[in-house]
């Protein structure tokens, strides 16, 4: 259950980066207020998990899926280029956080 809590901390994650954009220098008030949510309940989730993964694995987890995830809807949001060498560098991202899920003892 932790590693879902992980994965659901890092897409709000995702949420929250994707929400600063739309929130206009948080002079907008429904997407400030809904990029906040995301900001804390991103935090309380990370926060949770860590009582059972390390905090090292977690964190660099949860910060490999909100990289990997704002850079992947940048592209398809705001037409953010995504040329060959940027999309290998995504990838080895992915791979290092199956690694890192992968090498956890499994009492975790």
């Amino acid at each position: 259950m932790s590693w879902f809590k992980l994965v659901i901390a890092g897409l709000l994650e995702v949420a929250w980066a994707i929400g600063l954009r739309y929130t206009h220098g948080f002079t907008r008030p429904l997407p400030s207020a809904l990029t906040i949510g995301a900001i804390a309940a991103s935090m309380w989730m990370l926060a949770d998990v860590t009582r059972t993964i390390p905090i090292g694995t977690a964190y660099a987890v949860w910060v490999g899926i909100g990289a990997t995830g704002a850079a992947i809807l940048g592209v398809a949001l705001f037409h953010e280029p995504l040329p060959v060498t940027r999309a290998v560098f995504l990838l080895l991202l992915v791979v290092a956080i199956l690694g890192l899920k992968l090498t956890v003892p499994k009492t975790q």
